[in-house]
This record gives structure tokens, sequence and C-alpha cells, in this order.
């Protein structure tokens, strides 16, 4: 498995979330910086509300410092189970502060179904995971053109008027920033 900075990242993670089971705090540390802007985008999603998000982080790491030793990297990815902590975190916030009547609709459903997840679940947010980290490993300009034209769904043509870059440059980039992120993944 040739290394990429997605694999790197995700191997000091797991490294990282190994130490905070032996009580280092510093891995706590290293383990927050890596991970409190993901987990505090989750948090607002589901809590709508920036200082309840702002807590509700501070109850993630809480619950990160006591349950690292049941981390498991053959189960999930790293991220993907700190996620799990932070989105069952902010619907457990969610029941207690009011009802769960406008949670988005992945979170609304994990409130309906309290049964452990399936392991195809949990393969598909790992394989969404190494997306994102296969992603977020490209250079800014392709990273920035695949996620506005795959996820936010401009048109090459709204996009490359936006970046005020030639029509055909705009498709180089995205071109070659999925054969890289092809690569990435197959390396995964």
């Amino acid at each position: 498995m040739v290394d990429t900075p997605a694999s790197a990242n995700r191997e000091r993670l797991v490294a990282n979330l190994a130490r905070v089971a032996k009580g280092d705090q510093a891995a706590l540390r290293a383990v927050y910086d890596t991970t409190a802007a993901k987990l505090f985008g989750v948090c607002l999603r589901i809590s709508g509300d920036r200082e309840a998000a702002e807590d509700i982080l501070q109850k993630v790491y809480l619950k990160v410092w006591d349950r690292a030793g049941r981390f498991d990297a053959e189960r999930a990815s790293p991220i993907t189970w700190l996620c799990a902590i932070a989105r069952n975190t902010a619907i457990d916030w969610r029941r207690a502060n009011g009802s769960t009547a406008h949670l988005p609709e992945s979170a609304a459903a994990i409130v309906e179904d309290d049964s452990p997840l399936a392991p195809e679940v949990i393969d598909a947010a790992t394989q969404r995971a190494r997306i994102f980290d296969c992603l977020d490993a490209l250079d800014e300009r392709p990273r920035h053109a695949i996620r506005a034209a795959f996820f936010d769904g401009l048109t090459y043509s709204q996009l490359a008027e936006a970046m005020a870059v030639p029509l055909g440059t705009l498709k180089s980039w995205v071109r070659r920033g999925l054969i890289q992120l092809k690569g990435c993944l197959d390396d995964a």
C-alpha cells in the first residue's frame, strides 16, 4: 500500500487514540486539533445552536477520553468512530432539550432506531470517510472544483466562471483530481 497523506493522517489518529486510551493528555489534544472542526460541524448540524454545539463538543471529547480504549481500527476508521460519538451525543442533547422534529433526516433515522449499527452501515461510513480523507489530500484547486461540482451541484460552466478560469482548465483539474482520488481510494 502506498503511503498517502490521508492514510498517514488516519494512522496518526489511530496512534493518538491508542495513547489517549493510556491516559495521554497530549494525545487527546492532538486528536482534538485534528478533528474538532469536523466534529463541531456534526454537533452544530444536529443541535442547530452554536453555543449548544460547543457544549456538546466538550462532552464528545470527555467521552473520547473515557472510551478511547474501546476504539478498534479493524472495525471502523477513527474519524467514523469519532463522528458516531459526536452524532449520538448531539442527538442525546436534542432528546434532553426538546423534540427531534427538526433533526436532519440522517439524525432522525438514528433517533427512531436505537438498535446498533449494522456492519454494512459501518462499512459504508468507513468508505465515505476514506473518500473525504482522500479528497482532503488533493491540491486546493482540484479539491475545491470536485467538491463544488459533485457536492454543491454546480455545472462545470458555472464553476469555471466562479473560479475565473477557462472551462478546459477546470475540466482538467477535475479530471486529474478524480484520477488522484481513485488512486488514493484504491490504495486504502
